[in-house]
């Protein structure tokens, strides 16, 4: 007689946050169909509320003991949990200024918010799981919702080139990333990053298949060479939606990858040589490609480029060194650069006007005159993303600096340090423009600061300045570090 399989226990508490973030998608797009035409106040209040239970909802995990469940397809830890909140906080903060953006663009689509709302949840299950399966299937739902933000805007044929190559590349990356889950499997017999911990039948196999998934989730974190993608996406894409793909995806990228590499620990010797030199050129490409443009958007891929390359050197100084450097420095770092990157986009939103908008960077120039407010909150953001003090960009990049030295990664260090330098060129360069006289018609143009671009540009700015004194005070103590020193280690 055929047995039957037992019926997984299923952990509630581990699924309703991102049970709340599809429902809440749901209820949007239900609104969407009701709403009175042109406005959608109701749908981003919606939206806002359900993130706000979510993030209740994650926040009262922390501390609780680590946990799987549905057979574990979905695991609980604190790593996961912090990036969820990053991821979610990310959401909210983009869709403080979508709103009056998207209306000055007239893009009348509130889909808008239920497909962010959907691809947040993906890159939620994205970072809470070890399994290759659930793994797929968060960057898929991630990664479609996506596609479609990309072309949001489908009388502007940069926005429909941007979301076809996007698609496209996406595409591959994902057929990559399926491919090496494949090998994984055949080497291994598990549908897990276990696989990686175990001796396989077939060695060679292992390595093509760590090799394949690497080039799905480098694509999705902007890591060399799979980053010719974004600035091309960044500078097409609506503003709110670059923002977005700026910090939830590039988040979702990076949890993904530091459970990966650290399940990977014993074929160490096999990847170490190629993310290390991926890392310097991911940095330096970034920035070099970035001094070249003179489109903001533009400059903005380039510089999430360079930014990626310096989250990678973190996670490989904790890869080298668990015990000793801790992920506090990637955690910290994805939180400052996503806030800061994310305040750039509001600000840059306010060149859209009458159905266009220019991203060229004379196009901000006069702006310290229409809306000084939003002229120096983007001087923070600017000032933070090269690293400068008295912002939180500052302690991310000495803690990041710091773990490099603790691990005997010196070269990566002095890279770091080097690409940061060159930074300051074009990061000055978009400050100086917004604080130059506006020459008609080329400039001056800017769309009325609205209260949510305001709050969301204002939260941005206090959160970098307030960064700054409590990395210097985790920074200073031994003994508290802010998060769970590694991933749960099997």
């Amino acid at each position: 007689m055929m047995s039957i399989p037992a019926v997984p226990s299923v952990d509630w508490t581990l699924l309703w946050p991102v049970m709340t973030v599809m429902l809440t998608g749901i209820v949007g797009l239900t609104i969407e169909m009701i709403r009175p035409r042109q406005n959608n106040n109701m749908i981003v209040g919606v939206s806002l509320v359900g993130l706000a239970i979510a993030i209740f909802q994650l926040a009262n995990q922390i501390g609780l003991p680590e946990a799987t469940t549905f057979n574990d397809l979905i695991s609980r830890d604190h790593f996961g949990t912090v990036l969820q909140i990053l991821m979610l906080g990310a959401c909210g903060l983009c869709f403080l200024f979508s709103e009056p953006y998207l209306r000055e663009r007239h893009v009348p689509f509130a889909e808008f918010y239920p497909l962010a709302l959907w691809s947040a949840a993906g890159g939620m299950l994205v970072v809470s799981t070890d399994s290759l399966i659930m793994l797929f299937i968060g960057v898929e739902v991630l990664s479609i919702a996506l596609y479609c933000l990309a072309g949001l805007c489908r009388e502007d044929q940069r926005s429909e080139e941007s979301a076809l190559k996007y698609f496209l590349l996406g595409s591959l990356a994902s057929a990559f990333m399926l491919y090496g889950m494949a090998f994984l499997y055949g080497a291994t017999g598990l549908l897990s990053l276990r696989a990686l911990e175990v001796v396989p039948v077939n060695e060679s196999m292992q390595m093509i298949g760590l090799g394949f998934i690497l080039v799905g989730l480098g694509f999705k974190a902007s890591l060399f060479p799979f980053h010719v993608w974004t600035p091309d996406v960044y500078q097409g894409a609506p503003s709110n939606v670059s923002a977005f793909m700026a910090s939830v995806s590039k988040i979702a990228a990076f949890g993904a990858l530091a459970r990966l590499l650290v399940a990977a620990d014993l074929i160490q010797e096999f990847w170490t040589p190629l993310v290390f030199w991926m890392a310097i050129l991911t940095m330096t490409i970034g920035n070099l490609g970035a001094l070249r443009s003179r489109d903001i958007k533009r400059t903005l891929g380039f510089s999430s480029v360079a930014h990626a390359g310096y989250l990678l050197v973190a996670l490989l100084a904790h890869l080298e060194m668990p015990i000793a450097v801790p992920l506090d420095a990637l955690l910290f770092y994805l939180a400052v650069y996503s806030v800061a990157t994310i305040g750039s986009f509001a600000v840059i939103s306010l060149a859209a006007k009458n159905g266009r908008e220019d991203s060229r960077e004379f196009a901000l120039n006069g702006l310290w005159k229409k809306n000084p407010f939003a002229a120096g909150t983007l001087a923070v953001f600017m000032v933070s993303l090269i690293g400068m003090p008295f912002t939180g960009g500052f302690i991310g990049k000495f803690m990041i600096f710091q773990g490099a030295l603790q691990a005997g990664l010196q070269p990566l260090a002095i890279v770091l340090a080097a690409n940061s330098a060159i930074s300051v060129f074009y990061y000055l360069g978009i400050i100086k423009a917004t604080f130059v006289e506006a020459e008609e018609p080329t400039g001056g143009h800017f769309s009325q600061g609205t209260l949510g671009l305001n709050i969301a540009c204002g939260i941005c700015a206090l959160l970098v300045l307030g960064a700054f004194f409590a990395g210097d005070l985790a920074t200073g103590s031994v003994t508290e570090p802010l998060v769970t020193p590694t991933i749960v280690q099997r």
